[in-house]
């Protein structure tokens, strides 16, 4: 028999669908238009199928006018931040775009808790406890709270991190590995006390326990792996959402946040292969340490060239490679850039862009950045594909890149990011570095590539400097 329940069950398995269609499509530049449609699409039908099913479950108006206001008001919400956010600020809305569902699992978890354990005499905890199944809804509340609190604030940290609101140097707490551990260690402990006796003062302990752990565990996080903790809190705020999932017995949910959680997992296994380091490396921290006497090294002086010389450099290349950073970002230079692409391939020059995995402080920002501006995909090139291309290029031009482009990686074993693979740009035979200053990168570590003999830097706004080169390039098209 047809029923609103079944119709929700099918509407769920749509939805389910639409979203691994959408992490399908996200994966590839080519397709990543479509796959943010079809995630749309099943979170459209997943938001009218609960409100079916509240409707054929006989919610009361005052219930059911919460649920729609609040879908109203979050929608509007979400579309304003999404048309007024600029693509510098995408890292940092989506870490508190994180908090939000870690918040939402706390919530849920602590109504699960007020609806079944803290009232014993209940219809639901009676139902529960003759099933058998009330210390699994126990283990649900408290592992739920749990990684929904962890995600809240530590999703907050990496917001303000991110936004520069607090420094990106890591908190160095004494014995902050252990205060990790510890904390793990106690919550497992209270954990298996609150299945064997539920207490409200248990469950706010591990609450609070959870808000600290959060908060520690990305405060003591390098700038220079935020990346890496940008994906690792979208999967743990999947698991939090599938957690929530299992205390609503909602299938979709738990569906939907195992999909989350486990690419989250994969795409933060991906960042730290590309630096080099494991997760357990990262959680200690490490990069984004403040400068110290090792920073202090004298390489020389620097050159500089101005945007005229550039342009000639350019103009006379066979070969040119552009390594763009999160300086290009923040000067919105992808527009001027993608301008002097087109300038320089009409001249027949082979131009390419070479991506490092964690460019800027979300994992695909510049990819996202070049395609805004209508940079073809086909030159949008990633580090290992365009590494062994460096010692056969003319000019390379490393618009706001630091530490993904800096040798001492490769040739320091004292650095912070000794191993971590780097784009190895200083093989070319010129290097043009645009920079607003000799300051080091967000890691915090000086770059030796700015004191080589084949680089030469060109200080300002990026977006400035790329304007200026292009006007140039015209001026030169115009006099011949």
């Amino acid at each position: 028999m047809f029923t609103i329940e079944t119709a929700a069950t099918a509407a769920y398995v749509v939805a389910a669908l639409l979203f691994i269609l959408a992490l399908a499509g996200l994966s590839k530049h080519e397709t990543s238009r479509a796959g943010n449609s079809f995630g749309i699409a099943g979170m459209a039908v997943a938001l009218v199928a609960t409100i079916a099913l509240a409707l054929a479950r006989h919610i009361e108006p005052l219930g059911l006018g919460l649920l729609i206001g609040a879908t109203i008001i979050g929608a509007a919400i979400g579309l304003w931040r999404a048309k007024v956010v600029e693509m510098t600020g995408m890292p940092e809305l989506i870490a508190l775009l994180h908090s939000f569902v870690g918040l939402a699992a706390v919530l849920v978890g602590w109504n699960g808790y007020l609806h079944v354990e803290g009232d014993a005499t209940g219809a639901e905890a009676a139902h529960l406890a003759t099933e058998g199944m009330l210390g699994i809804h126990s283990a649900e509340v408290v592992i739920g709270v749990f990684i929904g609190a962890v995600t809240f604030t530590g999703s907050i940290v990496a917001n303000l991190k991110l936004s520069a609101r607090i420094k990106s140097a890591p908190m160095m707490l004494p014995g902050k590995n252990f205060l990790n551990v510890g904390a793990l260690v106690v919550f497992a402990a209270l954990t298996v006390w609150f299945v064997i006796d539920p207490q409200l003062w248990l469950l706010i302990v591990v609450t609070v326990l959870a808000l600290l752990l959060g908060w520690h565990l990305v405060a003591s996080i390098g700038g220079g792996d935020m990346p890496v903790v940008v994906s690792m809190l979208n999967s743990y705020s999947g698991w939090a959402a599938a957690a929530s999932g299992f205390l609503l017995s909602n299938d979709l949910l738990i569906v939907t946040g195992a999909l989350v959680g486990s690419s989250g997992a994969y795409l933060s296994y991906i960042m730290c292969k590309a630096m080099n380091r494991s997760f357990i490396s990262v959680i200690a921290g490490g990069f984004g340490i403040e400068a110290g006497p090792a920073d202090d090294k004298d390489y020389g002086t620097h050159r500089e060239i101005d945007a005229d010389s550039a342009a000639e450099l350019l103009a006379s290349a066979h070969s040119v490679i552009i390594t763009p950073g999160y300086g290009m970002a923040v000067a919105q230079a992808q527009y001027g850039v993608a301008d002097l692409t087109r300038k320089l391939r009409d001249r027949g020059v082979n131009v390419r862009f070479g991506i490092h995995p964690v460019a800027g402080r979300l994992p695909g920002h510049m990819n996202v950045l070049l395609a805004e501006a209508k940079v073809p995909y086909d030159i949008v090139l990633e580090m290992d594909e365009i590494n062994d291309d460096f010692g056969d290029t003319d000019v390379v031009l490393v618009i706001g890149a630091n530490d993904t482009v800096n040798p001492a990686a490769s040739e320091d074993p004292s650095s912070p990011i000794a191993g971590m693979p780097v784009l190895t740009v200083w093989n070319a035979n010129h290097v043009i570095v645009f920079k607003r200053s000799m300051a080091s990168g967000y890691a915090g570590v000086q770059n030796p590539l700015f004191f080589r003999e084949n680089t030469q830097m060109l200080f300002g706004d990026a977006k400035d400097r790329v304007d200026a080169i292009n006007a140039a390039l015209s001026e030169s098209v115009a006099a011949h």
